[in-house]
């Protein structure tokens, strides 16, 4: 088996601009809607919408490497480290971490992409690790293998380069992320660049751990320096939807250097995570308007519910909201519960659909 990197052409990715022309179109128009959106969204809430994405994404990274963290607690370190919380010390290592590397990437998006840089990075990933050894490349001189099956007869899905070559690979790397930036020496369409990015370093691989997260923070640097300015696209969100598509795309796409296939996969994938983050925009703005609409007529009880279903975000409770679960948050009687409810759909928070025990209720913000 030869590896990508392996080959002569490497690592001149080759990919055909046509197919990704209409699709880096469709990303600059829908940055626009969303930059045009945002105006309309007030400080307090802007602020809880990057909390919310970047928690999500800061979850979702690690949960496509199998890692799942607290969301409270990830939401908890990026308000702190923004300093609209106060630093609470109960947070765990893991949570810090990645909460640290999303906020750094937020803050210092548009500074050129340096080793120390990726050091720093991998520093923050491995928190609390002493397994291995963070803030530097690999070293070890044994062959790195991703593979997967049963240990006395594993898949080897990719070899990256050895050990060895990690110094010179991401030199080069590095050199040609920073030459691709929109005022560098040979800018890349903001799609293009984002996705050659990701799968350039993964395809090197130069870290023990935490190749695929630092890889998908590259992407959204890319993304972000493309726009001039942070790009809150859920990125991770959608590929973890779709994890088994990811991994199977990765694989395809690390024999060959000509990357079309991968490009086109990549590009959509962001859209398709732009378009996530627009819905959550709407429904901030949606929130905006009913609580506006709602001021000074609700009880404690309704406002803590209400207070509930939003922290679930645009899909909700997972087969909506009944009386029961009504019950649970307010913690009151069924009657009580009846009637607020009937009364939050008579003020028009929330859509009633069934009838007696399949009766559903769903906020109304559209």
């Amino acid at each position: 088996m030869e590896w990508n990197w392996q080959q002569s052409d490497w690592p001149q990715f080759a990919h055909k601009k046509s197919a990704l022309a209409d699709l880096e179109n469709r990303f600059l128009h829908q940055s626009g809607v969303f930059l045009g959106a945002l105006k309309h969204v007030s400080t307090e809430d802007k602020n809880t919408l990057i909390v919310d994405l970047m928690s999500m994404e800061a979850l979702k990274t690690s949960e496509i490497e199998g890692e799942n963290l607290n969301r409270d607690s990830l939401q908890s370190s990026i308000r702190q480290n923004f300093g609209l919380e106060a630093k609470n010390k109960n947070i765990p290592p893991a949570e810090q971490g990645i909460a640290e590397v999303m906020v750094d990437l937020y803050k210092t998006f548009n500074a050129p992409l340096s080793h120390s840089q990726l050091f720093a990075w991998h520093k923050m990933l491995l928190k609390g690790r002493r397994d291995l050894n963070p803030g530097a490349y690999r070293t070890h001189a044994a062959p790195m293998q991703v593979v997967s099956g049963a240990l006395h007869n594993p898949e080897v899905h990719f070899e990256p380069p050895p050990s060895k070559a990690m110094q010179r690979e991401m030199t080069r790397f590095i050199q040609w992320f920073n030459n691709t930036k929109p005022d560098g020496k040979t800018p890349l369409p903001a799609l293009t660049r984002a996705g050659i990015a990701h799968l350039y370093f993964v395809c090197i691989h130069p870290f023990e751990d935490g190749n695929g997260r630092i890889g998908r923070a590259i992407a959204e640097k890319a993304l972000s320096q493309c726009l001039r300015q942070p790009t809150l696209i859920a990125l991770s969100h959608e590929i973890q939807e779709r994890k088994k598509a990811y991994y199977e795309r990765l694989e395809k796409n690390n024999k060959d250097n000509e990357i079309t296939d991968w490009l086109v996969y990549f590009a959509n994938t962001t859209l398709k995570a732009q378009d996530y983050t627009q819905k959550l925009i709407d429904f901030l703005i949606g929130k905006s308007r009913l609580y506006v609409k709602l001021r000074g007529k609700l009880n404690e009880r309704q406002e803590k519910v209400l207070a509930r279903l939003f922290r679930e975000g645009p899909e909700g409770f997972e087969g909506g909201l009944n009386a029961e679960k009504y019950i649970a948050i307010a913690k009151t009687s069924r009657a009580t519960a009846t009637r607020d409810l009937q009364d939050l759909v008579e003020q028009g928070a929330l859509l009633r659909t069934g009838a007696l025990k399949h009766t559903r209720y769903w906020l109304n913000i559209s």
